[in-house]
């Protein structure tokens, strides 16, 4: 086990390379009650198209969703009803590029870290169970076709995004999701819940030494399979500038895409951190935007506020809030945009921005939910949570500016609004 120890905050995350082929990784919180534990695959809604094998594999949309809820049920029970016995309070979800399950605890922890890695190792369908399923799953997408804070969403990533499969539902269709297999479902597990792409975080108030003790009794050597993902070509361009859609909500609600091109190679700590810093000045709370916004009545202070969002394939800056003209403050937002490519970040602008960005990357550091699922995401992409906390404290005003030449483009812009129902 090796120790990567922080100097910034000393802290240190313990790293195990697993003989099952499982990267553990562990930041231990002395004198925290709680434990947090989170076991990741590489393996989210984009990856409907891969090579096994040589083997070029098309899928259901929706079949990462639906593997997630399968993974609950084994031929001894389900899973939550074992939780329910240690206490502690465990749940999982699938994004759009991985899928994670999860829990926490106060006491019991090596119990629950047991059924965690049990659970993760032991698929069990049947195609009775997945019909079962089938309903149950349908009904939540029926569900999320009427919510308004998931459809301004997926609606702005179908203004943006042409061919990549970003722009279909994280849980797919009611016709996709009948497609599912119980077959299909294994040929999708033995490609990306290979122990090789995945990995397993845990925080908090625990001993190293007795997790990996854990997981060398739990885990299973499996033999190594990479999965390539395959992704259609996209174009740069946008498809749509606008699009709407009626909804019951009593004040208009709106997101507002700047799309960027984007590989399968990740963006870099240094480039997030950029990000970071150029949002803080253009839509933070400081920002003269956020307080002109506010002035004018266009956006209110619970729901306004911005995110860079960023997988393999896929990349935009994203505004969102609630307005009652989204039209009007997305105008604003898009003025903002120009005159910060026409000026440039001052100075005074990136010495606050950077403390701020730095400060809150601290702060994230005294939640053991945070830390961990940081850890997760940050490995997927390449790089550990200590690399983003170096790149925050070293991030310089020559390199915001010349991220900033990089992002915000007008002309690959779309606004997605959701109004009221007539």
């Amino acid at each position: 086990m090796t120790e990567l120890k922080s100097p910034r905050t000393g802290d240190s995350i313990f790293v195990e390379d697993h003989a099952s082929g499982l990267k553990i990784m562990i930041y231990p919180k002395p004198g925290y009650r709680s434990a947090y534990a989170v076991f990741g695959t590489r393996y989210g809604s984009v990856n409907t198209r891969f090579k096994a094998d040589g083997e070029l594999v098309s899928v259901p949309d929706g079949i990462a969703h639906f593997l997630e809820h399968k993974m609950f049920e084994s031929e001894e029970g389900d899973a939550f009803a074992k939780y329910a016995k240690t206490g502690a309070s465990a749940n999982a979800f699938t994004s759009f590029d991985q899928t994670c399950y999860l829990f926490s605890c106060t006491e019991n922890f090596e119990k629950s870290f047991e059924i965690l890695l049990d659970l993760v190792q032991s698929p069990y369908f049947t195609e009775q169970t997945v019909q079962k399923e089938q309903g149950i799953i349908g009904q939540e997408i029926r569900m999320y076709d009427d919510s308004p804070d998931w459809r301004v969403m997926v609606n702005l990533l179908n203004a943006l995004y042409h061919n990549h499969p970003v722009k279909i539902d994280i849980a797919g269709t009611v016709e996709s999701i009948a497609e599912i297999t119980a077959e299909k479902l294994y040929q999708c597990y033995r490609a990306y819940y290979n122990l090789h792409n995945m990995v397993l975080c845990v925080a908090g108030n625990v001993d190293p030494g007795e997790v990996v003790k854990i997981a060398d009794r739990k885990l299973k050597p499996v033999e190594k399979v990479t999965a390539e993902n395959v992704f259609p070509q996209e174009p740069d361009g946008i498809v749509q500038e606008r699009v709407e859609q009626r909804l019951a909500v009593a004040v208009p609600m709106f997101q507002l895409g700047f799309k960027e091109t984007a590989g399968v190679q990740r963006v870099s700590p240094e480039k997030m951190v950029q990000t970071a810093v150029l949002l803080e000045v253009l839509a933070s709370k400081a920002s003269p935007l956020y307080e002109e916004l506010l002035e004018k009545g266009l956006i209110n202070t619970s729901s306004f506020g911005s995110e860079y969002f960023e997988g393999p394939g896929y990349a935009a800056v994203v505004f969102a809030g609630e307005s009652r003209n989204p039209d009007e403050a997305a105008a604003m937002i898009r003025e903002a945009c120009r005159k910060l490519h026409e000026t440039g970040v001052t100075p005074e602008q990136f010495s606050w921005a950077k403390r701020a960005v730095y400060g809150r990357t601290l702060a994230m550091l005294n939640n053991t939910e945070s830390i961990a699922n940081a850890m997760v995401s940050q490995y997927f992409a390449g790089y550990s949570l200590f690399d983003y906390i170096d790149r925050a404290a070293e991030v310089t005003l020559e390199q915001v500016n010349a991220r900033l030449e990089e992002q915000l483009d007008d002309s690959r812009c779309a606004l997605s609004v959701i109004l009221p129902q007539e």
